[in-house]
């Protein structure tokens, strides 16, 4: 990764550049429910910080590099914070209940606070950069049975 696109990514997070990506219907649009697999390759993430937040004891910083493959779907889960992806190549598609959108390169999506949310790629797969603030010492994601 270019430190260049982390240097962009955390200037627009801190902007607060919402970069919200399209709009799409609440159900996943039909193009991409048969880009979307049941059989996912696997997914690689790395995580590049985790640390506390001086002045907020019980609150960690997480940022991660995650690579999708095409075809992937990532179950559905929710974080016990806030999740902010950068897209930094590719296109990736999420859906937050009542709200759906996809993102681009160059755009950024956010995640509410314990919003259940589930994700998908199409053709292109999507490497995204991805900061979360969360509640410190809790799971980093928590499947929705």
């Amino acid at each position: 990764m270019k430190l260049g696109s982390c240097t962009l990514a955390v200037t627009l997070l801190l902007m607060g550049h919402s970069g919200a990506g399209e709009l799409l219907d609440v159900d996943p649009p039909a193009e991409a429910t048969s880009m979307l697999s049941s059989a996912s390759p696997v997914m690689r993430m790395e995580t590049l910080l985790k640390s506390a937040l001086a002045a907020h004891a019980d609150t960690e910083v997480i940022v991660s590099r995650v690579e999708l493959p095409p075809h992937t779907t990532l179950p559905e889960h929710w974080h016990p914070g806030e999740e902010f992806a950068y897209v930094i190549e590719g296109q990736v598609f999420l859906w937050l209940g009542e709200q759906s959108v996809s993102g681009h390169a160059g755009e950024l999506l956010k995640v509410p606070y314990k919003q259940a949310h589930w994700a998908g790629t199409g053709d292109e797969g999507a490497t995204l950069l991805i900061f979360r603030v969360h509640e410190a010492g809790e799971p980093e994601r928590v499947a929705v049975e």
